[in-house]
């Protein structure tokens, strides 16, 4: 089993813990860490600067293609970002957890 780490940013708490909790519980997602940032972006031609949520989703790479999948179906954003993190090594202990919290 080989782990897939997918970030995206959300625009609140509301949003973000929703999708989180729904990627949990249908196991797509064994774990999904949640944190308040600050971006600062080029948007529609001016810069923007927001206070965002960051969502880590950890899965295996069997379930990433569905979870971006359901990560686009689901954002509220019209542009979300989804991107992919390459993981080189994690620690047995933790992918062997990770694989039994997924489908």
């Amino acid at each position: 089993m080989k782990p897939a780490v997918i970030i995206s940013t959300y625009p609140d708490k509301k949003s973000v813990t929703r999708v989180a909790n729904k990627m949990v519980k249908e196991r797509i997602a064994a774990c999904v860490n949640v944190t308040k940032i600050s971006s600062i972006y080029s948007w529609q031609g001016k810069i923007e600067n927001a206070n965002e949520f960051l969502a880590i989703f950890k899965t295996s790479q069997k379930n990433k293609a569905r979870l971006k999948k359901e990560i686009k179906n689901t954002h509220p954003y019209k542009v979300p970002e989804i991107a992919e993190i390459n993981v080189i090594d994690i620690n047995k202990p933790y992918l062997a957890w990770l694989g039994n919290s997924t489908l």
